[in-house]
């Protein structure tokens, strides 16, 4: 597994860096050598670090960001994550390796969740309008997201407030 190392707005230290490494080469045992481990490490506020680990493989990708007031800590909030989505989802990732499996986890806290279910369905209607209408619309309905046909485009989007506390568009391609 190739592992790349970004900071931006951050000074990554050796020891950071040794450490890092050190915790992620133990995901190998999860996939082939043609995997990549991507980690963006950010400072996003006077004692705020953010830590995202994305890793390829084949055509999947499993995600994890975290943030807290230390990177030492967010490797520690990080790495459980990965390896619970890996395990949790192990069915439909079917570029694992053979052998990834078996065995016990390597963070054992993290190897039983809740498996999320659709609780309610809605049907709604989709609108042709623009993006300001649709920031708008959202913002009455006070959701997190809204489903739109974009005026300009004629393509369905998704509006959705982000962690951050902006706005984001997803425009889909179809």
């Amino acid at each position: 597994m190739r592992i790349e190392i970004i900071a931006r707005n951050y000074k990554l230290t050796d020891n950071l860096e040794e450490i890092i490494n050190k915790k992620m080469e133990k995901f190998s045992r999860y996939f082939e050598d043609d995997a990549v481990a991507k980690i963006f490490l950010k400072e996003t506020g006077k004692e705020r670090y953010v830590m995202e680990v994305t890793i390829f493989f084949g055509n999947n990708m499993v995600r994890s960001e975290v943030a807290s007031d230390n990177m030492y800590k967010n490797i520690d909030l990080a790495l459980p994550k990965i390896e619970g989505q890996i395990r949790k989802h192990r069915t439909k990732l079917g570029k694992l390796k053979k052998s990834a499996l078996e065995g016990d986890t390597m963070y054992p806290q993290q190897a039983e969740q809740s498996k999320m279910e659709v609780i309610r369905t809605k049907t709604m209607a989709l609108k042709k309008i623009d993006l300001e209408e649709a920031v708008e619309d959202m913002e009455l309905i006070d959701h997190d997201f809204y489903i739109f046909l974009n005026n300009g485009t004629g393509k369905v989007n998704v509006l959705y407030k982000r962690k951050a506390g902006n706005l984001g568009c997803i425009e889909l391609d179809y």
